[in-house]
């Protein structure tokens, strides 16, 4: 049902058969982007816990760390154009990753437009330009990061997966391991469907990845007591143990190669791809992508369908774990038929969830202790499907030509961490993970 191919730059184009390339080559209208103090009252822009949009749910749930530093995004119309719509989970960590990720969450999306303004195309544009508008557009945030005035992100980041849906195409961008699956029809499936890994998660232990951050004299090792998990360190102090190869923000790194150069990734949907989710590694770590699909797919309700694969991850966070801590859970479903359930929440509207919380009003805010972060497990999936296996081979060539895209330099990227040492030393027995 689709193919990957990897194109240079660390670039994968997905590509289904049958598809109608860019639904019919877009006007080149552009995009008009709102100054950020306007956020609050966009139209079709939710970001609250379990908010809904026309096309979209959302639910995250906050686990035994800390404050919750997953955000989300969904932003209907995007640009004022009506099949355009951007989705984005973001994974904070360290001391102020909550902040960092909501700062993404809220700008990461205008830069993006800036991106597309620039390109003078418009919509227009074949995969490669969109390519480089989200390179510029993290590139950009990155750099908004590191000048922020009061935000503290030396040993703080985030992830960011991005989905941008417009007509009949995806367009994603990814850094860490926060991650995109689509959900399609097969008949030849249990059940009925099948998943799809869209993005590739970029960690320490993929081979190019550490080749980089080798070659910029940072250091990959996992702890005795967690040798499943590589992490990043400086070259002359056991500290930060990263175990992100990619991300916003971590400064700390960024001479020693973690970047926040992301991967892009481009899919041609079909009448039989129905939905795409994207979600934070607290649900990955525990349940596997056709799993996640199935308990999303299975979903009496549309606008409860991200509430049920949080619920579910933090039961097998418990089953399996029990002596772990649950780590923070976000989902954001993204349907790509356009619906959602017929009834509405009978105390506010759409509008209403998207309008009366401000892009700072958080109830985590009033929270003053940081988040005490514990080891990070993370489940591969089994290939188990022809597209998963697809997909496989497809990360493979992805990661290699990333290895070998010399646009990016250690200054100008940054990594992630799912869980963040601090600074400035510590002993391997007591690093936290």
């Amino acid at each position: 049902m689709g193919n990957c191919v990897a194109s240079g730059g660390g670039t994968t184009a997905v590509t289904a058969a049958g598809a109608g390339g860019e639904d019919g080559r877009r006007r080149g209208r552009r995009w008009k982007a709102p100054r950020e103090e306007q956020l609050s009252s966009v139209p079709g822009r939710i970001f609250s816990n379990d908010g809904r949009s026309r096309t979209a749910a959302m639910f995250t749930q906050q686990g035994r760390k800390g404050i919750n530093q997953d955000a989300m995004l969904v932003w209907d119309g995007l640009g004022g154009e009506e099949d355009v719509v951007l989705c984005g989970v973001f994974d904070g960590h360290g001391p102020h990753g909550h902040l960092v990720a909501r700062r993404v969450r809220d700008a990461l999306p205008l830069r993006l437009m800036s991106a597309v303004r620039a390109s003078k195309a418009g919509l227009d544009m074949p995969a490669a330009a969109w390519r480089k508008a989200f390179a510029r557009a993290y590139k950009a945030m990155d750099k908004d990061l590191r000048s922020h005035a009061t935000l503290d992100c030396f040993c703080s980041g985030s992830t960011a997966v991005t989905v941008l849906k417009l007509g009949s195409d995806l367009y994603m961008a990814n850094i860490g391991d926060s991650r995109a699956v689509l959900g399609s029809r097969d008949g030849a499936a249990a059940g009925g469907m099948v998943a799809v890994q869209l993005t590739v998660d970029l960690k320490p232990d993929v081979p190019s990845e550490a080749e980089r951050i080798k070659k910029c004299r940072g250091r990959v090792f996992a702890l005795q007591d967690e040798p499943e998990v590589p992490r990043v360190w400086l070259p002359f102090d056991d500290a930060p143990g990263l175990a992100m190869a990619r991300a916003f923000g971590d400064f700390c790194l960024k001479d020693y190669g973690v970047i926040s150069v992301p991967e892009f990734f481009h899919w041609s949907l079909t009448e039989k791809d129905q939905f795409v989710i994207l979600a934070s590694d607290g649900v990955w770590d525990v349940l596997s992508n056709q799993e996640a699909v199935d308990i999303v797919s299975s979903s009496p309700s549309r606008s409860k369908a991200a509430k049920s694969l949080v619920e579910a991850a933090n039961r097998e966070w418990k089953t399996k774990y029990p002596t772990s801590k649950i780590d923070d859970c976000a989902v954001v479903c993204l349907y790509l038929d356009g619906k959602m359930d017929h009834e509405r929440d009978s105390t506010a509207s759409m509008d209403n969830i998207s309008i009366d919380e401000g892009s700072v009003a958080d109830p985590n805010d009033a929270q003053d202790q940081e988040p005490a972060l514990t080891r990070n497990f993370t489940v591969r999936t089994v290939a188990g499907s022809a597209h998963e296996k697809v997909l496989a081979g497809a990360a493979d060539a992805v990661v290699a030509g990333a290895a070998h895209d010399q646009n990016w330099s250690g200054l100008d990227g940054v990594t992630r961490v799912n869980s963040l040492v601090q600074l400035p030393r510590f002993s391997e027995e007591k690093a936290i993970g």
